[in-house]
C-alpha cells in the first residue's frame, strides 16, 4: 500500500503558475541582500524552460551580481539572504554549515498540540522513487532536528514557532508530518483535510539572524507572519 504521502503527491500534480508581485527588498548592501520571498515563487530555476521564472532570475535582473546562499521552499514564503559578492557568499556559506545562522518559522498545523514545546530530531532522507518527497529514514537519513514552542491553539489547529537547527529539503513539512501534525494546505505532505483547508502552504520564514560578512555585526531581519 502507498503511503499518505505518495498518494497526496500524486493525487496532487504541481501547476507552476509564479506571482507576479514585486519582490519586497529589506536591506541592501555591498555584501548583502535581504528579501522577503513570496509564496508559489522558486528560489532558483528549475529543469523546465517555464520553471525559469524564479526569485534568483528576478532579482538578477536588477542586481546581476546577487547570487543565492540558500532555499525556500517553492511554496513557503519569508526572509531570504543572497550575498552579493564571492567573499560574502563564502562567508555566508560557512555560517549556515557551521550553523551559525538563526532561522525561526511559523506554521499553521492540522490538530491541537497539547504540549508547549518541544523537539523532533529524526533523519530525513529523499524518498527517490517518489520524489521531490523526503522520508524519515533511521538507517539512511541525514539527522535532521526542529525545535518548536507552541503559540496558540483553537482545538482544531496550532501556531507554532519553528527553529530548524538543520537545512534538510523539506525538513519543518516532513517532520510535522511525522508527528501528526501537518502544516495546512501542504500539497505534498497533508492529508486531504489538513491541505484543503488553506489556499497556500501556510509556513513563513519570519525571521533570519545572521552575522554580517564585513565585521561579524549580528543582523536580524523579520517579516510578519501573512497568516
Amino acid at each position: 500500500m502507498a503511503s499518505p504521502h505518495q498518494r497526496a503527491s500524486s493525487a496532487r500534480p504541481l501547476i507552476y503558475a509564479p506571482p507576479s508581485d514585486t519582490i519586497e527588498i529589506l536591506h541592501h548592501d555591498t555584501d548583502l541582500l535581504i528579501v522577503n520571498k513570496p509564496a508559489g515563487l522558486l528560489s532558483v530555476p528549475g529543469k523546465s524552460a517555464d520553471h525559469h521564472d524564479c526569485l534568483e532570475s528576478r532579482l538578477q535582473a536588477s542586481h546581476p551580481e546577487a547570487r543565492i546562499v540558500h532555499r525556500l521552499d517553492m511554496a513557503t514564503s519569508g526572509v531570504m539572504v543572497l550575498a552579493m559578492n564571492k567573499t560574502a557568499h563564502r562567508h555566508l556559506g560557512l555560517q549556515f554549515e557551521r550553523r551559525h545562522i538563526e532561522k525561526t518559522y511559523i506554521a499553521l498545523v492540522d490538530g491541537e498540540v497539547t504540549k508547549t514545546s518541544g523537539k523532533i530530531d529524526l533523519p530525513l532522507i529523499c524518498d527517490w522513487p517518489n520524489r521531490p518527497l523526503q522520508k524519515v529514514c533511521y538507517e539512511t537519513g541525514k539527522p535532521a532536528l526542529t525545535r518548536w514552542e507552541k503559540l496558540e491553539s483553537d482545538g482544531k489547529t496550532t501556531r507554532l514557532c519553528l527553529k530548524p537547527e538543520t537545512g534538510r529539503s523539506h525538513q519543518l513539512r516532513v517532520h510535522l508530518t511525522s508527528i501528526g501534525h501537518p502544516i495546512l494546505g501542504d500539497a505534498l505532505y497533508a492529508d486531504d483535510k489538513a491541505y484543503e483547508v488553506a489556499e497556500r502552504l501556510l509556513l513563513h520564514a519570519e525571521q533570519l539572524k545572521l552575522h554580517h560578512p564585513d565585521g561579524g555585526a549580528v543582523l536580524t531581519f523579520q517579516v510578519p507572519c501573512p497568516f
